[in-house]
């Protein structure tokens, strides 16, 4: 390989262009930690808000 086609493969990654691992490393990040964070944050939020509307508004009448 001659220093042209390194320098553009080098300027071809510099600009943006994502290789197949930092795809897969950002695919894994966000279905692993990402998703499972977000839903149980989500799910305690709105836990948290019923509780508290349970606490000023009392139980619901059924």
């Amino acid at each position: 390989m001659d220093n042209a086609s390194m320098d553009n493969a080098t300027m071809d990654n510099a600009s943006g262009a994502a290789t197949k691992s930092e795809e897969r490393n950002v695919f894994l990040f966000l279905a692993v930690v990402l998703a499972p964070v977000l839903a149980v944050a989500l799910v305690g939020t709105y836990g948290l808000v019923i509780w508290i509307s349970q606490i000023f508004l009392g139980p619901p009448h059924g």
